[in-house]
């Protein structure tokens, strides 16, 4: 996998570079497009440069729908288009037209965790509908670590402080949230093994999925779930610390999804039901610059789906697809047949599978992700389902419309490492896997978990 196509603005604050997947080594660098100028002949009586201000906008907003990068195209065509138009950078995390939806950070692989020298900065971002790929320089990673990514944003955790951060990747722009250590004293007075280890407190603490919601007054409020401690913690940018749920749901692969949190309740019993939970943010909290954070407390998870267990049995996951909710697993305790169902149609007790999912593949594990079939991800096949096999670990692939099962690569990602031509669907599963993702390993389940502290002697653990 390389790079065959290069672009560059000096005027952005992050340098993006646009590229695509090839098996080929050699690089080459060229403009993607060559802006209109009112020095070269013709450009000042060109039609494209004299646009009307009104309908550019218009062209512009329904750019922007597809993807943000194309609307970071579009305005580098000349000046007047781009004074004409709204600038992401300032707007990239309060307004979710600016959010790099779908674009997930690509894990390098060899050791080649965020902030590595032999990056020189530079880190890869890929498209799960388009396959681009994109590069941007984030000297960010000195001092930081990548927690979680909603909407595209990224999740960090600064080194000297703990302090929680929203960093868009594309603008530059960030929030700062509490710092998480304000959380440690929800994990030393609970009854977890290794919670009295400094050191162990964190892994309690970094393996998060993140929700995040604007209010109408501009106030940001982050959800973070907890999962091995069985909570969800909550915090807006106007908070000092963060505040933990005073209920407790042990669930599995946690979603976010248009600022809530949708969980799957873990049961013991293996005949019981299945019950699909739902977290909403505090109502008003953080409205009131005043009083945020006091008085005010996470709402009782709300039960939004019953599945028996005839119907679909465990373990059973949730993914974003297509701007909707699927829920997949297994049809019996066999685990050798998987199906999959809207979450609007439980929600009415509709329990009818669906016969396609077009032309997305879902990965699943602990983060599940939908990614689009095309030229660009020639591995990715449509209506599958990916997942590691129970029997001795390697990538297997459920294919919905024929109901068999497949091998999509060579090689057992249990132990790794896996080259080859189609490793790339390695570098994609691996996404799903938060501690191995930001960690420059590819998932591997026979290393451990750990990298350097950037500047420091010591080694990072957890998430």
């Amino acid at each position: 996998m390389s790079l065959l196509k290069h672009q560059k603005r000096s005027s952005a604050q992050c340098s993006l570079i646009a590229c695509r997947s090839s098996t080929s080594i050699k690089r080459r660098r060229r403009p993607l497009t060559t802006p209109l100028s009112t020095d070269a002949p013709g450009a000042a009586s060109s039609p494209w440069a004299s646009m009307n201000q009104e309908l550019l906008r218009l062209i512009a907003w329904r750019v922007l729908a597809g993807d943000l990068l194309d609307y970071v195209h579009f305005r580098a065509v000349c000046t007047h288009w781009r004074s004409s138009t709204v600038s992401p950078r300032g707007h990239g995390i309060d307004d979710p037209r600016f959010h790099p939806c779908r674009w997930m950070m690509l894990p390098e692989g060899h050791g080649l965790y965020p902030a590595h020298g032999k990056l020189r900065g530079y880190i890869r971002f890929f498209n799960l509908d388009t396959g681009r790929f994109v590069r941007a320089k984030l000297p960010v990673f000195q001092d930081h670590c990548v927690l979680d990514s909603v909407n595209g944003l990224l999740v960090m955790h600064r080194d000297k402080d703990t302090v929680v951060r929203l960093f868009h990747p594309f603008t530059g722009d960030v929030v700062d949230l509490p710092p998480l250590v304000t959380l440690m004293p929800h994990i030393v007075t609970r009854d977890l093994p290794g919670a009295s280890h400094p050191t162990q407190r964190f892994l309690y603490l970094r393996s998060v999925c993140a929700s995040f919601s604007v209010s109408a007054t501009g106030v940001i409020t982050v959800m973070l779930a907890l999962h091995r401690v069985g909570s969800v913690a909550f915090a807006t940018n106007m908070d000092q610390q963060w505040h933990i749920s005073t209920w407790t749901l042990w669930c599995d692969k946690p979603l976010s999804f248009q600022g809530k949190l949708y969980m799957v309740r873990l049961n013991l019993i293996p005949e019981e039901s299945s019950e699909i939970f739902q977290v909403d943010p505090p109502q008003g909290y953080g409205d009131d610059h005043h009083v945020s954070g006091l008085g005010f407390s996470l709402p009782e998870p709300k039960l939004i789906a019953t599945v028996p267990s005839d119907k679909l049995a465990k373990p059973i996951f949730l993914v974003e697809c297509d701007s909707q909710i699927l829920v997949g697993g297994y049809t019996d305790r066999s685990l050798s047949h998987m199906v999959v169902h809207r979450l609007a149609g439980l929600k009415l007790e509709k329990l009818i599978p669906l016969r396609s999912i077009g032309d997305k593949a879902l990965f699943i594990n602990d983060r599940c992700l939908s990614v689009s079939s095309n030229g660009a991800l020639p591995t990715v096949v449509s209506d599958t389902i990916v997942l590691p096999s129970i029997k001795d670990g390697s990538l297997v692939e459920y294919h919905l419309n024929t109901n068999t099962w497949s091998r999509p690569m060579d090689g057992c990602i249990r132990w790794g490492p896996v080259f080859g031509p189609c490793s790339l669907i390695y570098h994609i599963y691996t996404c799903c896997r938060r501690e191995y993702w930001n960690k420059g390993q590819l998932y591997n389940r026979s290393k451990a978990c750990k990298w350097r502290a950037k500047g420091k002697r010591q080694w990072r653990v957890g998430a």
